[in-house]
């Protein structure tokens, strides 16, 4: 049999602490008292059109589903140890929302939350909106697809992402990244992917400053580049660019082709660097 709550207000610390198969309806989180951990260490629990803005509501959950539900700015460290989770269209505000999670799937969300997705696994966020800076640190085996980002320092130190028809606004992303693919996006963002290994970029817009330097195993498949300078250096690379290229530094082995580049810069390399780069003949 399933429990039901609803249209009550919880400030209490651990006010429904170990709530197992119940359905919460229009519940509040907050007030005088106060409390942490509402539904600390809770199993399938459903949640639906509740607000939070208290710390530490969702800690060692396991079976959960979201719905209609808000998180404000001081619902600090909200969902923490949880596994097989599904919150859709709720608004996630507070530092550190998810961290070291499992299976946790976020479905037409809006997140303001820095240092969102911290050590976690088996982490899908689609068609949502996303503002936070050190995103997915140190994740494995995460999806993205239909997202908007914003925030510097995304997607470092992660395994095995997944992003597909996305923008993101961002910078230093994918730093010591290993096995991302990247599909039909936009990546903005100054000095993208340093020291990654196996980065593949698939019919995306690459902008800004340095990119790709220091890359093992990196490869482009009809990609645009724009306000790139000082590319590739240092990196192992297969790449296809359409367009132009601002310059080329450098790169240690593979082949970039290019429909034009308007400098390669070949000078005072650390290490040997073979890299080869070819411009089209149709393109001069």
């Amino acid at each position: 049999m399933r429990t039901t709550i609803a249209n009550g207000q919880f400030d209490e610390e651990r006010a429904l602490y170990h709530l197992q198969h119940a359905d919460v309806t229009e519940c509040i989180f907050a007030g005088p008292a106060d409390g942490e951990s509402a539904l600390k260490e809770s199993r399938d629990v459903n949640l639906t059109k509740c607000t939070f803005s208290l710390r530490y509501p969702l800690w060692h959950v396991h079976g959960f589903t979201m719905q209609d539900s808000s998180m404000n700015e001081l619902t600090r460290a909200a969902i923490w140890y949880a596994e097989d989770g599904t919150i859709r269209q709720s608004v996630l505000g507070g530092i550190k929302a998810v961290r070291e999670c499992e299976r946790i799937r976020l479905e037409d969300c809006r997140i303001v939350s820095q240092e969102f997705g911290w050590k976690s696994k088996e982490i899908t966020l689609t068609d949502s909106e996303i503002t936070s800076e050190y995103l997915f640190f140190d994740s494995s085996d995460v999806r993205l697809e239909r997202v908007k980002m914003t925030g510097k320092y995304s997607f470092q130190y992660m395994k095995n992402l997944e992003i597909t028809d996305c923008v993101l606004d961002t910078k230093d992303a994918f730093w010591h990244s290993e096995n991302v693919t990247v599909r039909n996006s936009v990546v903005k963002g100054e000095y993208l992917a340093w020291f990654s290994d196996g980065l593949t970029l698939i019919d995306c817009k690459i902008i800004g400053t340095q990119p790709l330097c220091y890359c093992k195993n990196l490869k482009l498949v009809n990609c645009t580049m724009e306000d790139t300078d000082l590319a590739f250096e240092y990196s192992d690379v297969e790449a296809d660019i359409r367009g132009h290229v601002i310059s080329i530094k450098n790169p240690r082995t593979g082949t970039i082709t290019v429909d034009s580049v308007g400098e390669i810069i070949r000078e005072a390399p650390v290490m040997e660097c073979v890299g080869e780069i070819v411009v089209r003949e149709n393109n001069g």
